[in-house]
């Protein structure tokens, strides 16, 4: 029953990521979001093994890992054109704090990239900047819809 209710949520949350890109008509936009949604992904894989959610799994943790370096660096060409759309969540402080915010995508890449997939207990670790990381950059350029 509990792998029923875990499936259940599961469609719930893909089909809430869904609903949130659909209406979005400029493709740049677009793209940045499924961008964000597949670094959601990544990380989710991630914090799922360190809360025990999700079986510890070296070559998974491995491949999410590369995954989120791969998807922050990534970031900033994906927002280099200030592209705009009703349904886009960017803040207008990405472009006038460019420096900033790439700083924020590379701290992200740092983070990533610390982090030891080998253990659970270096997932574990290693959380704690990875979530900082997307905290650090949600906060001041996204905006909460």
């Amino acid at each position: 029953m509990r792998k029923i209710g875990m499936v259940a949520m599961a469609a719930i949350g893909l089909g809430t990521a869904v609903l949130a890109h659909s209406g979005v008509k400029n493709p740049a936009v677009k793209a940045r979001m499924d961008l964000m949604g597949e670094i959601k992904d990544a990380t989710g894989v991630l914090g799922g093994m360190a809360k025990g959610e999700i079986a510890f799994d070296p070559a998974r943790a491995a491949a999410a890992r590369e995954a989120l370096i791969e998807q922050a660096g990534r970031i900033p060409p994906a927002f280099e054109a200030r592209e705009t759309d009703p349904k886009s969540e960017a803040r207008d402080e990405i472009w006038t704090d460019w420096d900033g915010f790439i700083a924020r995508a590379r701290a992200m890449e740092d983070a990533a990239a610390a982090l030891n997939a080998g253990s659970l207990d270096g997932v574990r670790a290693g959380m704690g900047a990875l979530g900082q990381s997307c905290g650090g950059c949600h906060k001041p350029y996204r905006i909460d819809k």
